[in-house]
């Protein structure tokens, strides 16, 4: 027993032990990975953009980017905010001879391309280069590479260039097989979030919004290659239509693409444009990189006691803190209190990246950029997504900025309850039996169907949320509640399609909403400050990193599968409280 005890109590000290080495190994590299990051950028260099990873509006503070250890994600995601400050940082520095645009998927929406996209028109008003190179152009990558001086195709490569299109994944007949019904509360005749659920296909109304909205998407797409290639929009939508583009020789002949050249070829001509000797080293530093060294905007400002706030808001819309990918309603509001009392700050933009959730959440955030309207400027700029919840809070905004390709609208309520009678009964042979001290303590148990009565009560609730949103759209856009209802119903529509029926106010970027609210403030000299304050990795790795390490496994293993994953994920979501939630998840193909 004596040397059973000694047995135990050397194990448990050799656990502490390891441990503790284990916490300062971490702790060393997070040290040094988060220690001095300042980079020398060479004369006669090129910023070199790849852009494979999904793109956050901000970039994450993560200083083990980069490397793979104990499960963190090694990738260097990028945010849009670093992304767009680079490209205008590069335009003006010295050592900065061109950008080198490498292959790239481009994961992200198509307002964030189109953001970056912008950028680099206003990066080539410099004289500096733009070259573009792929051994696969994605419609979207060749969307953005077009602007390019030159843009170049591997000899053996690919470029998409077939039209848009948009699918939906219907569940109906795989939850009858399973036997569970999907009980659907909504208002919105085009409200299609939920007819995954109890549909096979798309229902009319729905198939007329999609054309809609996809078809003005893509003439957007189209006017824009047109403009930078110098090819009629007809031309190209023929091209598309005709899949006249299936050999690299096509892309060349059509005059999509400037040259067919193989990789070492391009990086021989990036040398002779930065007068660099073939036999020598290409000088580049990458975009991610290049966010550490010392180059500053020519021309800009100085710096002010002043400030403008960016509030983020990136995610679906959920109650609580939320996370770095979710809205979390008290987390938004909590900083819209503080950038409200704030006397430093002058005025507030409220950037907007979300289809939406929680209607009870929406509204909540809905109220802080209300009362924040009564005291200083705020200016609603949107992005990828400003659909259903992510419009509820963005209405009460002085003014509101939308890319062309923001998808927004889509303004209506939905409650989802599934009866899972029949599969516990028939399928599971599960019966449930049970007492009750009310008529309705029951309501929404999934082991039966809704009665008449609650389905009713449940529609009331439904159409109580459609009305307090349409009236704070109203009163947010000084529109009548009547006229509200007649461009909502659920309906999607694009930042062009928003600002025809005054959805929105203007084109622009974040760059130009910065600018309207500094013009609001009356401000020349201002700087910029972000909230929410992101969180440090010791305060993620003590909350919520084991869930983003398991997320990311889950990514990795499902790769493109992982989209059902999280559909069937939030499901789940859509059945605790009412939803103000755009119609699925939207991907252009």
């Amino acid at each position: 027993m004596k040397q059973f005890f000694k047995f135990v109590l050397a194990t448990m000290v050799g656990i502490i032990v390891i441990s503790v080495i284990g916490i300062l190994i971490i702790v060393g590299i997070v040290a040094a990975a988060s220690g001095d990051k300042h980079v020398e950028v060479d004369s006669d260099s090129i910023l070199h953009i790849a852009l494979n990873n999904t793109i956050p509006e901000r970039t994450p503070n993560n200083p083990l980017a980069g490397l793979d250890f104990l499960g963190f994600d090694g990738d260097k995601s990028i945010g849009l905010n670093d992304i767009l400050a680079n490209i205008k940082k590069a335009k003006t520095d010295d050592n900065i001879r061109g950008i080198f645009l490498d292959e790239s998927y481009m994961l992200s929406g198509m307002a964030t391309t189109e953001e970056i996209r912008n950028a680099l028109i206003d990066f080539k008003k410099s004289g500096k280069f733009i070259i573009a190179y792929s051994e696969v152009y994605t419609q979207s990558f060749y969307y953005l590479a077009s602007v390019a001086d030159k843009v170049y195709l591997n000899p053996k490569g690919i470029l998409e260039f077939r039209g848009f299109s948009s699918q939906v994944t219907f569940l109906k007949g795989a939850l009858d097989k399973l036997g569970i019904e999907v009980q659907v509360i909504k208002v919105g005749t085009y409200k299609s979030a939920v007819e995954p659920f109890f549909l096979t296909k798309m229902s009319d109304a729905n198939r007329l919004q999609v054309n809609s909205y996809l078809g003005s998407l893509y003439d957007h797409f189209l006017t824009g290659i047109s403009i930078s290639r110098k090819i009629s929009k007809d031309s190209l939508f023929n091209l598309a239509n005709n899949l006249s583009i299936q050999l690299p020789e096509d892309a060349l002949k059509y005059k999509l693409v400037d040259g067919l050249k193989y990789k070492d070829e391009i990086l021989d001509e990036l040398k002779q444009r930065t007068d660099v000797e073939l036999k020598s080293t290409l000088h580049s530093i990458d975009i991610g990189d290049y966010t550490n060294s010392d180059a500053k905007v020519k021309g800009e400002k100085k710096e002010s006691k002043n400030e403008i706030a960016i509030v983020y808001a990136s995610g679906e819309i959920t109650g609580g803190d939320g996370d770095e990918n979710t809205i979390g309603s008290e987390k938004v509001s909590e900083a819209l209190r503080k950038v409200r009392l704030d006397d430093k700050i002058k005025a507030v933009v409220f950037r907007v990246n979300s289809p939406g959730g929680s209607s009870l959440a929406s509204d909540v955030i809905w109220r802080e950029v209300m009362l924040t309207k009564k005291v200083k400027p705020i200016i609603v700029s949107m992005g990828d997504y400003a659909a259903s919840g992510g419009y509820y809070i963005a209405c009460a905004a002085d003014s509101i900025y939308a890319e062309p390709n923001t998808i927004t609208g889509s303004i209506g309520i939905f409650a989802i309850i599934p009866n899972m009678q029949k599969l516990f009964n028939d399928k599971l042979g599960i019966t449930f039996d049970g007492v009750k001290t009310g008529k309705f303590a029951d309501m929404g148990d999934i082991s039966k169907p809704l009665s008449p009565e609650e389905r009713l009560i449940l529609q009331n609730n439904v159409n109580h949320g459609y009305d307090d949103f349409t009236k704070a759209v109203a009163d947010g856009r000084k529109k009548t509640q009547t006229y509200v209802n007649s461009i909502g119903q659920g309906r999607v529509w694009t930042g062009t399609q928003a600002i025809k029926i005054g959805l929105v106010d203007r084109l622009g970027n974040i760059s130009d909403a910065i600018h309207s609210a500094a013009k609001m403030a009356h401000l020349k000299n201002y700087k910029l400050e972000s909230y929410p304050e992101q969180k440090s990795f010791f305060n993620r790795f003590g909350s919520g990193m084991s869930s983003e390490m398991k997320m990311h496994f889950v990514k990795s293993e499902l790769g493109e599968n992982y989209k059902y994953y999280d559909q069937i994920k939030s499901v789940t979501q859509m059945m605790r409280t009412p939803q103000a939630r755009m119609p699925y998840d939207i991907v252009i193909r």
